[in-house]
């Protein structure tokens, strides 16, 4: 096969290549929007819940949230699939060890780095491809917690995630939840009225918290990946648009060489019957 010949073919499967990686940047670019868009509306409930905890707690301060001297569980949001970089092992770095007993790991590329984790792995999951896949995802990890809450005393669950927002990696405690927003003093007015005890209302609110904060916490940093994901497919997309540009001079270049040999050739025998 002549280089000419060689070159067209290597560009062709580039070519190719290019259309898939291509795809999956649209994809991710979809994926976004529609995690945005997710997001939003599960933030504006976390937000509700957060103020009617506020309101709530003003009036009834004697409430104890949980005890925070217990055992410590770090929850890390890692990335399900490729193509992100850094993702995971920035969450790693990002964790003080020397805080946490345990970790729940969450996404099949995060596992492949926890061998030399300095931290208990307590318990692995696979993570959300699509925004369609967190509350399953949630379902599983709602389990893990219900299961060390009944092995242990009591837990403080920490969430490490990235934020494509902030731009950084957030360490968000959600239990025990609403510790800074407790109010200090006694509200004055009426007290909001309730069909049940104000203890059961208060357990109730915090099982309502807990959901709400880690479907936004895993909408925010799916989003966070895929766009980690379309910042890398882009330069990946851009690399190979210039490798098929230098390789097509180089096939014309190559493809000159042989018309010319060709013609060379053709030449020869016409002096020479």
């Amino acid at each position: 096969m002549s280089q000419s010949r060689a070159l067209q073919l290597h560009i062709t499967q580039m070519e190719e290549i290019r259309s898939i990686l291509n795809s999956m940047k649209n994809l991710a670019l979809i994926e976004i929007h529609k995690l945005g868009r997710f997001q939003t509306m599960q933030g504006q409930a976390v937000a509700t819940i957060e103020q009617v905890a506020l309101d709530f707690l003003s009036f009834y301060p004697g409430l104890p949230l949980p005890d925070t001297n217990v055992t410590a569980l770090a929850i890390l949001v890692g990335a399900e699939r490729g193509f992100c970089g850094d993702f995971n092992d920035s969450l790693l770095k990002a964790m003080q060890p020397q805080t946490y007993a345990g970790m729940i790991a969450i996404g099949s590329r995060l596992h492949n780095r926890l061998a030399d984790s300095p931290v208990h792995v307590v318990a692995t999951m696979p993570g959300a491809n699509v925004a369609e896949e967190v509350p399953a995802v949630l379902g599983h990890l709602i389990e893990i917690i219900n299961n060390q809450q009944q092995s242990q005393r009591a837990l403080t669950l920490t969430v490490i995630h990235h934020d494509a927002v902030q731009n950084h990696i957030v360490t968000q405690q959600i239990m025990p939840p609403f510790v800074q927003a407790k109010p200090v003093q006694v509200q004055t007015g009426n007290a909001p009225l309730l069909n049940v005890e104000p203890a059961l209302f208060f357990s109730d609110l915090i099982s309502h918290y807990l959901f709400a904060a880690l479907h936004e916490i895993f909408y925010i940093s799916l989003m966070a990946e895929n766009h980690r994901r379309l910042q890398h497919l882009e330069a990946a997309v851009k690399h190979l648009d210039d490798d098929v540009v230098t390789l097509r001079r180089k096939s014309q270049v190559y493809r000159q060489e042989e018309i010319t040999e060709e013609i060379e050739v053709i030449l020869l025998n016409t002096e020479n019957p």
